[in-house]
């Protein structure tokens, strides 16, 4: 008898290991597909960029969420974009050879975008009187922006590529020499446990990466 029970304890113990691991490539499945879907929409050659998936491991202070831990190591300075399905999620910056995400929302987190179909530039920052929101600002006054407009990435800050979406306008500041805007972000980042990171190669990192795989072949 004692042997029946071992067995089945056996049994079961593969089972929900077998379903671990089905799970796990149900969400590998479902992240790769996502990661090729960018692909195609940005329309970038893998050869111009780098993009990497990312887990989120904890809170920097548990008093600021807009902080986190990720689990890449990072030796260099560039900025990264980081990056949730179809969404601007915020950047990443180097700190003690780690990868430190500031999410949106963060004062730090700051990245161009343009604004509507006239493409009005604009730089994303924390909206102080309100975390739920975003604040665009340094818009040019003279280009027409109005509510509902959509806000992309434009790529003009060597982060991001163009047209990854942001958020929509919901209120418009308007000031002497310029305007500002509020929106509401697409990425709800503070429930978010995998990103991606996004790093755009310059001329001298792309040679080397073609040099590379020329020795591999």
């Amino acid at each position: 008898m004692d042997e029946y029970f071992e067995q089945a304890k056996k049994i079961k113990n593969y089972r929900d290991e077998n379903l671990h691991l089905k799970n796990f490539q149900y969400l590998y499945e479902i992240n790769e597909s996502k990661y090729q879907q960018l692909l195609e929409d940005s329309k970038i050659t893998k050869q111009e960029h780098k993009m990497e998936l990312v887990k989120v491991l904890s809170y920097v202070k548990f008093n600021d969420f807009t902080k986190v831990w990720l689990d890449k190591n990072k030796t260099n300075d560039k900025i990264l974009a980081l990056i949730d399905n179809e969404y601007a999620a915020g950047i990443v910056i180097q700190y003690d050879n780690k990868s430190l995400a500031l999410l949106n929302g963060n004062e730090k987190s700051n990245y161009a975008v343009y604004i509507g179909e006239n493409e009005a530039p604009g730089i994303v920052h924390q909206n102080k009187n309100n975390k739920e929101y975003l604040k665009i600002k340094y818009i040019p006054i003279w280009i027409n922006i109005k509510i509902n407009d959509e806000v992309t990435t434009s790529g003009m800050d060597n982060i991001f590529y163009k047209g990854l979406k942001v958020g929509k306008v919901v209120k418009i500041n308007k000031m002497a020499d310029m305007q500002e805007a509020i929106i509401k972000p697409y990425s709800q980042v503070y429930q978010k446990r995998f990103f991606y990171t996004y790093e755009a190669l310059d001329k001298e990192e792309i040679k080397t990466q073609e040099e590379n795989k020329k020795i591999k072949k």
